[in-house]
């Protein structure tokens, strides 16, 4: 007999069990009772993975014990040699190597809050990064280093050269001892951890800051999400529990999909976490069949592109049983192309921001497959609703803003009052993103704010025609955006990116959509281009680059 959602939260969330729920005071804002209450927490608990592999990177292995004793001595170098003390803010500038994940846990362990910087920046905005954290040591792979040697801060460097003055990594290290201790200092859930920087697709960067709380909550609504689709399927939980997952990292660290929804829910699963230097489909193909990989996480154009690579059919996928994305918006076509390519998989998808630590609603399983348009339902500890502009909750159904409450929800921006009481009301987070949430609880996002264009007083959500638009079997890549117009304000336009081996005309395109959605909502711009589409780190098109490129305005 299958349960409903309802019955499978009172199974999973009931007093004693795993995900058993608790309120904060009288705050309203639940919370996962039995989650790390920080991150020196989740890092201790980590350690009794023991020899198990927690890092894969190209030969590279790296087990749990090994881990935690080489975060543990750099958090007591960072300490000793360098001063850093609660509250500190160190800055990590590199690609996915396994000394990342190292550098994050040994700032946090020592009380100090980390800071991940976004590895493709340029010189200048790397050197902001620094600037405005207010960073008092910096750690970096060689490239990033010889970007920052000006940065004017101690720098540790590894996997490269070290500018004039800073000091190699594995020379900080020293020798690591089986004995070694996490140096002493005090935590509490409320206790600053991480600033993550916004993408910064308007305006500089703002560093969101994120708490203890917020960062041990994240693997517990991760894993939630999981057991609730293994519940909704009628199959056995502890089963499920006992599955070792290897998951294909696909997106940077110093992203939180790739921070949370991957490395953290790693570390307190005990599974293994496979790392790319950047992301190539034939790699990752070459990945899963070798390190018998059970899942991948990333971005909605990840999947897409691993089943587009000529090569697809020639590596063993058998291992790969889950494929989750979030971070952008999945077209439709993206499920049915997985079950057509790989059936038997179970695809979710997850809607997050930097301002909820990632995960805070997912859509996985049948529900997936029944409502492939929807991002699914919050986690039981995440409220949310959708507002008008004047901040009244709309009811189900209606278009409005999606607001987010949760223990995942940021302290706020770092250094940024006016921004954090503009995004941050009672509690709530105000996303920007235009939804509606059905009669179910199941939440819809319509469009980005910003990115609505407004067709003579008719509202065009992009979101609708690229999902349109990747429906017709030429179109590889989409996104959509306003064209000024004289007569209507804005026209429709798309730049398109056409899929190896075919062809597709403006006019084709537009009679294919014409069946689709309404006539006002066709392009009436296209323009074709064979290269990727601009991106930032989370998968986001950067639409404002787009804009930019093609008419000259942002």
């Amino acid at each position: 007999m299958s349960l409903s959602h309802d019955q499978v939260q009172a199974q999973l969330t009931g007093p004693g069990q795993l995900f058993e729920i608790e309120e904060i005071g009288d705050t309203g804002v639940r919370t996962w009772k039995h989650a790390p209450t920080h991150f020196r927490a989740l890092l201790e608990m980590s350690r009794f993975h023991g020899e198990k592999v927690f890092l894969v990177y190209e030969d590279e292995h790296v087990t749990f014990e090994d881990h935690f004793r080489r975060a543990a001595t750099l958090a007591n170098r960072l300490v000793d040699d360098y001063g850093v003390r609660k509250g500190d803010r160190v800055a990590v500038a590199m690609r996915n190597y396994p000394e990342w994940v190292i550098s994050f846990s040994a700032v946090l362990a020592a009380g100090a809050v980390a800071v991940p910087l976004n590895a493709w920046w340029t010189e200048a905005e790397l050197a902001y990064g620094v600037s405005d954290s207010g960073a008092k040591v910096l750690i970096a792979d060689g490239e990033r280093a010889a970007r920052l040697a000006s940065a004017g801060v101690p720098m540790i460097v590894t996997r490269g050269e070290a500018p004039a003055g800073a000091r190699a990594f594995d020379e900080i290290m020293g020798e690591v001892t089986a004995d070694v201790q996490l140096p002493a200092v005090e935590l509490s859930p409320e206790d600053p951890a991480t600033i993550f920087y916004t993408s910064g697709t308007t305006g500089s960067p703002k560093g969101a800051l994120g708490s203890h709380r917020n960062l041990g909550q994240s693997p517990m609504t991760v894993a939630y999400g999981l057991m609730r689709a293994v519940a909704l399927a009628g199959k056995d939980l502890a089963a499920a529990a006992g599955t070792r997952r290897v998951t294909l990292l696909t997106v940077p660290l110093f992203h939180v999909t790739g921070c949370f929804s991957a490395m953290t829910t790693t570390m307190f699963g005990g599974g293994g976490m496979v790392l790319m230097y950047k992301w190539d489909p034939e790699q990752a193909l070459r990945l899963i069949e070798r390190e018998q990989v059970s899942t991948m996480i990333g971005v909605p154009t990840n999947a897409w592109q691993l089943m587009s690579h000529p090569d697809f059919g020639k590596y063993d996928l058998s291992s790969l049983t889950t494929l989750g994305y979030g971070g952008a918006p999945a077209p439709p076509k993206l499920l049915e192309r997985i079950t057509e390519n790989l059936p038997n998989r179970a695809p979710s998808n997850g809607y997050g921001m930097t301002e909820t630590t990632a995960l805070a609603i997912g859509n996985g399983g049948a529900d997936y497959h029944a409502r492939p348009e929807s991002i699914g339902l919050p986690s039981p500890v995440v409220d949310v609703r959708v507002v008008d502009p004047m901040g009244a909750e709309l009811p189900p159904g209606e278009v409005g803003e999606l607001c987010v409450r949760g223990p995942n929800v940021i302290l706020g921006y770092w250094n940024k009052p006016e921004a954090t009481a503009e995004t941050f009301i009672d509690g709530w987070v105000h996303t920007g993103d235009l939804a509606k949430i059905d009669d179910e609880g199941f939440v819809y996002i319509v469009d980005r704010a910003k990115d609505m264009v407004i067709r003579g007083g008719e509202n065009v959500y992009c979101a609708e025609v690229e999902a349109a638009l990747f429906e017709h079997p030429a179109v590889d890549d989409a996104a959509v955006i306003g064209v000024p117009d004289d007569e209507l304000g804005e026209e429709v336009g798309a730049v398109i990116r056409v899929a190896p081996g075919t062809s597709v005309t403006v006019e084709e395109l537009q009679s294919f959509l014409a069946d689709r959605i309404a006539k006002f909502k066709i392009p009436v711009h296209v323009w074709f281009r064979e290269g990727e589409l601009p991106r930032n780190p989370g998968g986001k098109i950067l639409k404002t680059h787009l804009r930019r490129e093609i008419l000259g305005k942002t």
